[in-house]
């Protein structure tokens, strides 16, 4: 088992979709994945459309007990978003926590 860390910085549906259906597929594989959201990031599931079903993959995600979902406070509060079970509150020493204990980093 691989602990992998997903960071994403993106409001692109294709790109978020893509990342998620691998986090999906990491889980699959018996690794635990933790998807990091930030920057613009934290707006991902505004951008889910019917070719780039994004919610989907992340209730599929979310069913798994060796997936997580974090993402920047400071991101979410300076777009005047409110946090959410698929966009929870978190701060950078998260980020860095998950970084450090984290065998493979993908960025999206």
């Amino acid at each position: 088992m691989m602990k992998i860390a997903i960071i994403i910085s993106s409001t692109n549906s294709e790109t978020n979709w893509n990342a998620f259906r691998l986090a999906n597929f990491c889980l699959q594989q018996g690794d635990e994945v933790k998807v990091f959201l930030i920057g613009e990031g934290v707006d991902y599931e505004k951008t889910s459309n019917e070719k780039f079903n994004i919610k989907a993959q992340v209730s599929t995600f979310m069913e798994s007990k060796q997936a997580q979902i974090m993402a920047c406070g400071t991101c979410i509060k300076s777009r005047n978003l409110d946090e959410s079970v698929t966009c929870p509150l978190n701060t950078m020493k998260d980020l860095y926590e998950i970084i450090k204990e984290s065998d493979k980093v993908i960025t999206f």
